[in-house]
C-alpha cells in the first residue's frame, strides 16, 4: 500500500525533448531590470547641495558673516557665495549627504536666510 501511495504522488519523468529546451529564449526583462538598477545607482551617487536663496530682508554683510561664522568660509570666499545669492538668486553653499545638509538647511533658517536642499544637478 505504501508503495502505491507514493507512485501516485511522484511526478512522471519529463519527455526527453523538454529536457533539451528550445534553441533560444528571448526576453527583455533582465535588461530592463538592469537598466533600473543602474538608475537608481546614478541617483543616490549624486551629492545633495544646500541652496541659500535671495530674499528681501538680510543684508548683503550678514549673509557673509553666516557663511564665514557657519561654514568657515574665507571673508573672498562668502562674498563671492553672497554676490552669487544677490546676483543669480541662489548659491549652492554646501555639499554632502542628505543628513549633512539637512542640518545645513536647518542651521541657515536658524540665522533667518531662506534655504533648501536638493539633489546636486
Amino acid at each position: 500500500m505504501v508503495g502505491a501511495v507514493s507512485a501516485l504522488t511522484t511526478p512522471p519523468p519529463p519527455p526527453a525533448a523538454a529536457l533539451r529546451g528550445p534553441a533560444w529564449v528571448a526576453t527583455a526583462a533582465p535588461a530592463e531590470a538592469e537598466q533600473a538598477q543602474v538608475f537608481e545607482a546614478a541617483e543616490t551617487e549624486r551629492p545633495w547641495v544646500t541652496l541659500v536663496w535671495n530674499d528681501p530682508v538680510n543684508l548683503m554683510s550678514y549673509v557673509t558673516y553666516v557663511f564665514q561664522s557657519y561654514f568657515g568660509y574665507s571673508r573672498a570666499e562668502a562674498e563671492k557665495l553672497m554676490q552669487d545669492v544677490h546676483g543669480k538668486g541662489r548659491a549652492v553653499v554646501s555639499t554632502g549627504s542628505l543628513e549633512e545638509m539637512e542640518r545645513d538647511v536647518e542651521a541657515m533658517h536658524g540665522f533667518g536666510l531662506w534655504a533648501t536642499f536638493s539633489h546636486d544637478s
